[in-house]
């Protein structure tokens, strides 16, 4: 595991990228930035009447799950372990059991092939998916008019990510993918899936709460209650010249509590709770803040793209107003398939084919998961 390559691995090395942050098992292989295949297994069912996902499930899911898959990826890309360059593996952020059984597995495969094995950041690999090519293609369109993927294995110049998932919703600055990644906003309390999840809960839609909601959202009226945008008053934004301290941050728990206290006076007066239009209203809170904080913080620090990744970039409202508000900001929104939007092995192998055609060496073995790992740390050195 020195990290020394042939020349043509430098240039196109084949990857084998090994996801289980959360509830997915991934495995994705790719050659350079050529997308050959995305295996996922997940466990959501198995967390349906928890209302949410349980780690110690997650981490029992991972074990069972991790050989079949392996086994399906190398099947489809048509290659073998012995061909493999290198392994990346997510060491962080997510559940630290659930990371645990990624990184065992991967180091057991470095060790028993020799393998080059590289401890990334999860966060990071949502923006590397991007650059693949291949099966994902560029010339596609969204149901929001944006481009999908950002194009033939180069980044942008002026290059932001607008991660939204169960786990995290953070606005991104991408200087450069393998070495310099800023951190401009993130929620201080719940993810906005998080909160999809929980108000699902309340109002009897049961789990995962994103899909449920986003298609009652669909029936009922947005602008029938006006719930609250957490930290938009003027003491958390401030100004262009003062910035405040929350300016890029959002919070979504207090809107949580909202939705509850407004089910609560319908109940009180007996009346039937509208539903469908509690659920659009609230989707239109989340969509409206993450949209309007995400678009502010691109004008003020000159992005000009912008990658919508996480689970959450499934939701049909998330993708038309932002896509909507970056074509007035003069913003180019980039939104990968939606399979390679959650987490998945395809994302990780791309980071780490990143690192290695950047000449940035191996982590070797003696790393340990971090569940709190951050964003500005992409790779884990040796």
């Amino acid at each position: 595991m020195s990290g020394q390559y042939p020349e043509q691995s430098k240039q196109q090395p084949l990857v084998l990228g090994i996801e289980s942050s959360c509830d997915e098992t991934g495995v994705g292989i790719v050659r350079g930035t050529t997308l050959l295949t995305n295996t996922v297994s997940s466990s959501m069912d198995e967390h349906v009447r928890f209302g949410g996902v349980i780690p110690e499930i997650a981490s029992r899911a991972h074990l069972d799950a991790f050989v079949p898959t392996l086994q399906e990826s190398l099947h489809e890309a048509g290659v073998t372990l012995d061909e493999i360059d290198a392994i990346a593996v997510t060491s962080g952020p997510g559940l630290a059991g659930a990371l645990m059984v990624g990184v065992c597995a991967a180091k057991a495969l470095a060790v028993a092939t020799g393998k080059p094995l590289y401890a990334i950041n999860h966060l990071v690999a949502h923006v590397g998916v991007g650059l693949l090519n291949g099966r994902q293609g560029t010339e596609g369109k969204n149901d929001a008019g944006a481009a999908a993927g950002l194009g033939a294995g180069k980044l942008p110049e002026n290059l932001g990510a607008l991660l939204v998932s169960g786990g995290h919703t953070e606005i991104l600055r991408i200087r450069s993918i393998t070495d310099d990644v800023e951190l401009l906003g993130s929620t201080i309390d719940d993810a906005a899936g998080e909160a999809y999840d929980k108000v699902a809960r309340i109002l009897g839609l049961g789990y995962p709460g994103g899909p449920a909601i986003d298609k009652l959202a669909r029936q009922g009226n947005p602008k029938s209650i006006r719930f609250p945008r957490g930290l938009t008053q003027p003491k958390y934004m401030g100004t262009a010249e003062e910035k405040g301290p929350h300016r890029y941050d959002w919070s979504f728990s207090g809107l949580k509590t909202a939705v509850a206290r407004c089910v609560e006076q319908f109940e009180a007066r007996g009346e039937e709770v509208p539903v469908a239009d509690i659920a659009a209203a609230f989707q239109e809170a989340v969509v409206d803040v993450i949209s309007s904080k995400a678009v502010l913080a691109c004008k003020e620090h000159g992005i000009t793209d912008v990658l919508l990744g996480g689970g959450v970039a499934a939701n049909s409202r998330l993708r038309e107003l932002t896509g909507q508000r970056c074509t007035s900001a003069g913003i180019k929104l980039h939104v990968p398939p939606l399979d390679l939007c959650t987490d998945n092995g395809a994302m990780v192998a791309a980071l780490g084919a990143q690192l290695i055609m950047a000449g940035i060496g191996p982590s070797g073995v003696s790393f340990a998961p971090d569940s709190s790992m951050p964003v500005t740390t992409v790779s884990v050195p040796a």
